[in-house]
């Protein structure tokens, strides 16, 4: 099965991918967020965990591309998407924890277009039943279209999925700017 029921264990391999990918950074000014769907508790998912390396200012870009790259990745480019770098594992190094555990890994600035939409689906996710309840649905149909192929997924995924996504990120937009607003 492509989708598999949430497992705790989830959350065990972002740490200690985020601890591994921690070591390589270190002294570089980021931070790593777990993002996608496998970071929302009670979420079935597809079993790869999703990270965002997060960075202030363009030299730390490079730095954390030179990190990365020492530490067994290659920089993939943007795939499509502005402000979002996808960097992939190279074959020829192998690592205990990096290589055992299947990621993405994504860096993207501060304030970038695809930074908000993977945090604000993600919170909103994590914050509402109905919701994840309504992907996970979702993402089964989707799952049993595509008779388990993964490539197939993906692209219906990106087809049915994109718009539930953006209907749940301008609801989280709406909730944050409600919460911030002054109370009598």
């Amino acid at each position: 099965m492509l989708i598999k029921k949430y497992t705790a264990d989830w959350v065990k391999d972002f740490e200690d991918l985020k601890h591994e990918l921690e070591i390589g950074l270190h002294g570089i000014n980021c931070q790593i967020e777990h993002i996608g769907s496998t970071s929302v508790p009670g979420l079935d998912a597809k079993a790869i965990i999703y990270l965002n390396i997060i960075y202030e200012n363009q030299g730390d870009f490079e730095q954390i591309k030179e990190a990365l790259i020492q530490n067994g990745y290659y920089h993939n480019g943007n795939q499509g998407l502005a402000q979002r770098e996808v960097f992939k594992r190279t074959e020829n190094q192998h690592h205990a924890v990096l290589d055992r555990i299947t990621h993405h890994l994504y860096v993207c600035p501060v304030g970038s277009k695809a930074l908000e939409r993977h945090i604000l689906s993600r919170d909103f996710l994590r914050k509402n039943e109905w919701a994840r309840q309504k992907y996970q649905e979702m993402k089964y149909e989707i799952a049993e279209q595509a008779q388990q192929d993964k490539k197939t997924y993906a692209t219906l995924k990106e087809l049915h999925a994109n718009t539930f996504i953006d209907a749940i990120i301008e609801l989280e937009k709406s909730e944050q700017k409600t919460d911030k607003k002054p109370k009598n």
